[in-house]
């Protein structure tokens, strides 16, 4: 197997000013993903999994503690990387989807779907074409495909959000909640892409309210609850 990620003795922390005082999230995490490999993060609520995401992505610093990424370029230690480097790898490497959108204003829904693919050095309309696939695939009404996702609903947006984080095969994908605001038919393209990725050696760290959505493509599952054993192999898979 091709190895995507080594994560070694990582710890996350913040430090609570009006108290006074240092509040662990998780530590002295420990484990490693190949591709086209699928972990799920498990833990009761405050256990850490949506930091435990953000701190792989760089979004938050860790505390200690290292993230060996593997690329076509070689090792790198995210945990200590240059943002220059991060940023690099966010738009070429690995993806992050939330259940959250960030929409620029008057920026429509098909160009900002596109524009992970156009940034690939895709041509303009067949990253358009692409991107009109992907909405269409997750149910968002072609009457909406030129209109500002700022004006859509919640759920309607989060179509939007997962169209343009899924539509560029990434090494690793982090998944944080991405179910949350889904009809069923949004639900099951979300299911269908997953697998798709899987299939061709995106290795993926998710996060799920119902793990059951996703049941059939966990490969292994890591428990954050701190009296929890670090690792828990699922019973029907071969690891």
């Amino acid at each position: 197997m091709t190895r995507i990620l080594d994560v070694r003795a990582l710890s996350k922390g913040f430090t609570m000013h009006h108290l006074d005082t240092r509040m662990a999230a998780f530590s002295d995490i420990s484990f490693t993903l190949d591709a086209g490999e699928f972990l799920l993060l498990k833990g009761r609520n405050g256990a850490g999994k949506s930091t435990l995401l953000r701190t792989l992505y760089r979004s938050y610093l860790a505390a200690s503690g290292e993230i060996l990424f593997h690329g076509p370029e070689g090792v790198i230690d995210l945990a200590r990387a240059a943002d220059v480097d991060v940023t690099y790898l966010r738009r070429t490497e690995i993806g992050f989807v939330t259940q959250f959108l960030t929409a620029r204003p008057r920026v429509s829904a098909e160009a900002l779907v596109a524009e992970p693919l156009r940034r690939s050095g895709a041509p303009a309309e067949a990253a358009l074409e692409q991107a009109r696939h992907w909405l269409q695939a997750f149910g968002v009404k072609p009457e909406l495909w030129a209109a500002y996702p700022t004006t859509f609903s919640g759920g309607e947006q989060q179509k939007v959000n997962l169209a343009r984080a899924l539509i560029l095969p990434q090494r690793l994908l982090l998944l944080d909640e991405p179910t949350a605001s889904l009809d069923v038919s949004a639900r099951a393209a979300l299911i269908d892409r997953l697998a798709e990725l899987k299939a061709g050696g995106t290795a993926m760290i998710g996060v799920f309210h119902h793990p059951g959505d996703v049941a059939t493509l966990i490969d292994r599952e890591i428990d954050l609850t701190p009296d929890a054993a670090t690792r828990e192999d699922r019973d029907d898979v071969v690891v």
